[in-house]
């Protein structure tokens, strides 16, 4: 756009002012565009005007769409019940654990049934419900249920136990929690279930279906709150409003170009935002059929199809044995994040997967980009033709703090194509597409905030994400020299890990102080397998003799980070976990070897 205009303000000086004749107009303005970088903005231009384009209608219908329901106050229940009554009988959800199958009608029955019992009950619009189960049609039918009332439900990670969990439904003050039977000890039946608790299906069953009176509840009110995975400490509530459901599930289905007649794979757990608002988002908003999985099975995966991802998946796939079913199906696009360029080429190629819809975003951010033309390796981009239309960019950081580098203007400093950078969104709360809902603890809040980012006064959200943007636009991921990164799905301290497909190529490790050599690791892994789930207990153990008094401990992590768990590196004792019994054995240079050489399961 700036050169367009530079040509016109070049037309006119040397045609009018200069009054020279066309003839030597037109070179001079080509001799002097192609001068100044006009054929890098051409290049630019014809390559990425398809894809800016594309995203623009995309990003112009949704926020259309959502300015509509802002003015007219709609919620996602509503919004769900015009789905309904499009197409009552076509199936919305496929539990694949039983093969139980609702329509649109059974959902919206369901939940009324849902919303109206807990009415009965007194719970009223704000009040807020905690959800502990795993994920089945029931799991949509209950939030979505009492959101048809008002009531915001927190989702529980189904993982958590003792202290995080306690801490979960105390930060959301819930004066209720649905659990499911999965997650209690032993066979939990009708005449035996907790003191103080009730046995739901019959009472919901009972309930009248007729729907409730709606709640006065507008596109910018709470719907519900989804759980971090607690990297820094216990889990933090994001709160998810209607408009950001909304959101994130329609960029997703017109950017990507999804189609009403798709069908959704959906193993991811609906306790986090990529599984209930990027999966069944597409259900409620879109009409499309989802299938829901438990929990994702690498072995049965092809026997379904559209399919979503994170990068672990992916890696658990290309680990499995070559069999027929692989190739034999319908998918025509994957869609998630955190595929990695690495193996990239490898999963679409082995099991013909046409289109990698991959995208960049956490539940509470305000600056998720997507690779919406299928680039290889690319999780978004940012336009350079307008660069300003969509408020985001990458900024200089110390990788190893993650500390923005600021100007001697004391703002920060936007990264070169080929320069990583954090990335950041400029924050504007009356602006449905980039407002901060933020945490429910207001302490998180202000540190995924910076002042005065690209100009004084203003604030931006903090990605926590390191990445580099090349000359078009396109970013890819850079793995984070920071103290955390996705382990089986969530975030967790880690080192690298090499050899091995089977995981995103990092895992935990932790550093305990044992100067008397007192540590009891048989005791540890006992109480730790009682407090953390899988995914949240340290593969590597290392024991230190004392703690580097010269530095802090942070700045000391990432050092400890950087030597990983070679033995031949570290002096200090290093012990692994052996998974399947969970006990640590002694990490020595033969067991080094097997857990490069992927041998070890970790």
């Amino acid at each position: 756009m700036f050169f367009l205009l530079a040509l016109l303000l070049l037309f006119v000086v040397f045609r009018l002012f200069l009054d020279l004749p066309w003839i030597q107009v037109i070179p001079a303005i080509l001799i002097f565009y192609l001068g100044s970088g006009g054929w890098k903005f051409l290049r630019i231009f014809v390559k990425t005007i398809k894809r800016d384009a594309m995203a623009g209608y995309s990003l112009g219908s949704t926020w259309v769409k959502i300015w509509w329901y802002m003015r007219n106050r709609y919620t996602v229940p509503q919004l769900f019940q015009q789905t309904a009554k499009k197409h009552p009988e076509k199936v919305a959800l496929i539990f694949q654990g039983t093969g139980e199958t609702w329509t649109f009608q059974d959902l919206d029955t369901y939940s009324n049934k849902v919303a109206n019992f807990f009415y009965e009950r007194g719970f009223r619009s704000g009040d807020v419900i905690a959800l502990f189960m795993e994920s089945r049609n029931q799991y949509v039918g209950l939030w979505l249920g009492m959101a048809k009332i008002g009531v915001e439900a927190a989702l529980l990670n189904s993982n958590v136990r003792q202290d995080s969990l306690l801490h979960c439904v105390n930060v959301s003050k819930a004066k209720a929690i649905v659990f499911g039977s999965e997650l209690t000890e032993g066979d939990l039946k009708t005449e035996n279930v907790p003191s103080g608790s009730e046995y739901l299906d019959p009472l919901i069953e009972k309930a009248s279906s007729h729907p409730p009176n709606p709640p006065d509840k507008g596109f910018l009110d709470k719907l519900f709150y989804v759980y971090t995975s607690g990297t820094t400490g216990l889990p933090k509530a994001a709160i998810i409003i209607h408009c950001r459901y909304y959101r994130m599930a329609s960029l997703v289905y017109n950017g990507f170009r999804m189609r009403p007649d798709d069908i959704v794979y959906d193993c991811l757990p609906l306790y986090h935002s990529a599984g209930n608002i990027v999966g069944i988002g597409q259900c409620l908003l879109h009409g499309l059929t989802v299938v829901i999985r438990k929990k994702f099975s690498a072995s049965g995966f092809w026997e379904d199809c559209i399919v979503q991802y994170i990068g672990e998946i992916c890696r658990y796939l290309l680990n499995q044995p070559s069999h027929e079913a692989e190739r034999k199906h319908r998918v025509r696009m994957a869609l998630g994040n955190g595929l990695r360029a690495s193996i990239w080429k490898e999963f679409t190629e082995r099991f013909g997967i046409p289109q990698i819809a991959e995208f960049y975003g956490a539940t509470e951010c305000n600056c998720s980009v997507g690779n919406f033309d299928n680039k290889f390796g690319a999780c978004g981009f940012n336009s350079r033709l307008l660069p300003g239309a969509y408020p985001i960019n990458l900024v200089r950081v110390n990788e190893d703090t993650m500390e923005l580098i600021r100007g001697p203007d004391g703002l920060c400093i936007r990264c070169k194509p080929g320069e990583p950078g954090q990335l950041v969104g400029r924050i504007k709360q009356n602006h449905p597409l980039q407002r901060f809902d933020g945490y429910l603890n207001s302490e998180a809040n202000a540190k995924k905030i910076a002042q005065n980012v690209f100009t004084k006064g203003d604030s931006a959200y903090l990605s926590g994400d390191v990445l580099v943007m090349d000359e078009l636009g396109y970013m890819y991921f850079r793995d984070r020299t920071g103290d955390t990164f996705r382990w089986k799905g969530e975030n967790v301290s880690t080192t690298e890990v090499e050899g091995t497909l089977s995981t995103e190529g990092k895992a935990g490790m932790a550093a305990i102080v044992d100067p008397d050599n007192s540590c009891d690791l048989v005791h540890f892994a006992e109480e730790m397998k009682k407090a953390l789930p899988a995914y949240a207990r340290p593969i590597f153990l290392r024991l230190l003799s004392e703690v580097n008094k010269t530095s802090t401990f942070k700045f000391q992590k990432m050092d400890l980070r950087k030597e990983g768990y070679d033995p031949n590196v570290v002096k200090d004792k290093l012990y692994f976990l052996e998974p399947r019994q969970c006990r640590y054995l002694p990490l020595d240079e033969e067991a080094f070897k097997r857990i490069q050489s992927g041998q070890a399961k970790l």
